[in-house]
């Protein structure tokens, strides 16, 4: 009866011990995800036994899909658009060349490893874990030695992604009900691609406009009190997911799209505003580590497999640093930047969700799929977090001699 308020206890009480240090700890090689994940398994089921946080499927899903919505949201927002604006070049590359190309070699890959997954079951698996994460590489793209543009256009990529991604996810997992001729799986492939990124879009564009001259009227009314105002991003940012997803679009592109306008048209005190915001994910974030690494984590150490174990490697490494570099090829790139770029390519919150989604449907394979993503983003929250300091301050301190050297 008290085990859910005991769960919640133990949780509350280490994030504010947590961020007592968080400062001390954020100069170290060591991320949250890695703290939070790893305080889950010594904590959990697996560990000490004293945190039996029950995560279903539907709680895990929302409380994830919320803390990427205020993430994409802020990231977005605090974008600096005239930077975005002369490297665009480089996020369309990765995003129209990159993705495809990376589920593609992923595709091919999950077909040799797993021979016992169907075509559907093994596209899904490629589609799951194509994502890249915008809360795991916070450090790269917050980190100032890093070039304005090379950390906007990783930020922008790890912001739509995702959104792109869910249509496909979907159309995958109605083939897998039988019911769609191949000239059906087009259409239905083109209809969802098409609504997802529409809908997404144009929600995320008007909900940003009509509530930034909302406040901007209220301001002048001298209507809106000062302590209310950082609450505003927070509603902007789950409506936009909610009344996206409720429409039929991507909730996460119309809260990436959402987070651009409004920190185009808010100038003024734009950090004050989306500081409520920020915090409200990051404590999402952290509670969600937590449950995977009190709950998921475990799946994975109760099967273990050789096969997950080097897809996962395969899938940070080859699955996705081939694509860049293909996609890259032609512009005027040194090839540090392009290992940087194709080694940051972590995955987290979204391949959760699409996780979840797939164990939701029962698919023959579905808990296979989910270990070998959960495997994935373990190696994932080791390597990146472990290498994202060192190497964006490495890779910065470069860039900088390269300039004085010219």
């Amino acid at each position: 009866m008290f085990e859910p308020y005991t769960d919640w206890s133990i949780i509350a009480i280490f994030i504010f011990i947590y961020s007592l240090i968080a400062g001390l700890l954020g100069r170290t090689w060591v991320s949250d995800a890695i703290v939070f994940s790893f305080t889950g398994l010594l904590l959990g089921p697996f560990g000490l036994g004293i945190l039996h946080f029950n995560v279903t499927s539907e709680n895990l899903k929302t409380i994830v899909e919320l803390t990427l919505a205020l993430i994409l949201f802020t990231d977005a927002a605090n974008a600096n658009l005239g930077v975005l604006k002369n490297s665009l070049r480089l996020p369309w590359r990765l995003l129209a060349i990159g993705l495809p190309l990376t589920i593609l070699l992923g595709f091919g890959l999950s077909t040799l490893l797993f021979p016992e997954f169907s075509t559907v079951e093994a596209a899904l698996l490629a589609v799951m874990l194509a994502p890249t994460d915008a809360a795991l590489g916070k450090a790269v793209v917050t980190n100032p030695q890093v070039p304005d543009n090379i950390r906007e256009d990783l930020n922008v990529e790890s912001g739509l992604n995702d959104g792109i991604c869910v249509p496909l996810l979907l159309a995958l997992l109605a083939i897998t009900t039988g019911n769609n001729s191949d000239n059906n799986t087009v259409n239905l492939l083109t209809t969802l691609f098409l609504e997802q990124i529409g809908i997404g879009v144009l929600v995320g564009a008007s909900f940003s406009v009509i509530g930034t001259q909302l406040r901007q009227f209220c301001i002048n009314q001298n209507w809106i009190a000062h302590d209310w105002q950082p609450v505003q991003a927070i509603a902007l940012a789950v409506g936009c997911f909610a009344t996206a997803q409720h429409l039929g679009g991507s909730g996460f592109i119309s809260c990436f799209v959402g987070g651009l306008v409004f920190g185009g048209i808010v100038k003024r005190g734009k950090k004050e505003l989306l500081i409520a915001a920020e915090a409200t994910g990051d404590t999402l974030s952290l509670i969600t580590w937590v449950a995977f690494g009190s709950s998921v984590v475990v799946l994975v150490f109760n099967h273990p497999s050789w096969q997950a174990f080097l897809y996962g490697v395969l899938s940070l490494t080859l699955i996705r640093m081939l694509p860049v570099f293909i996609a890259l090829f032609g512009m005027k790139l040194d090839l540090w930047t392009k290992l940087f770029i194709g080694w940051f390519g972590p995955r987290g919150l979204a391949s959760i969700v699409f996780a979840v989604i797939v164990l939701d449907e029962k698919l023959p394979h579905s808990q296979e799929i989910a270990i070998i993503v959960a495997t994935t983003i373990i190696l994932s929250i080791l390597a990146h977090g472990l290498t994202a300091n060192p190497l964006a301050n490495r890779y910065g301190q470069w860039i900088a001699q390269q300039k004085v050297s010219h």
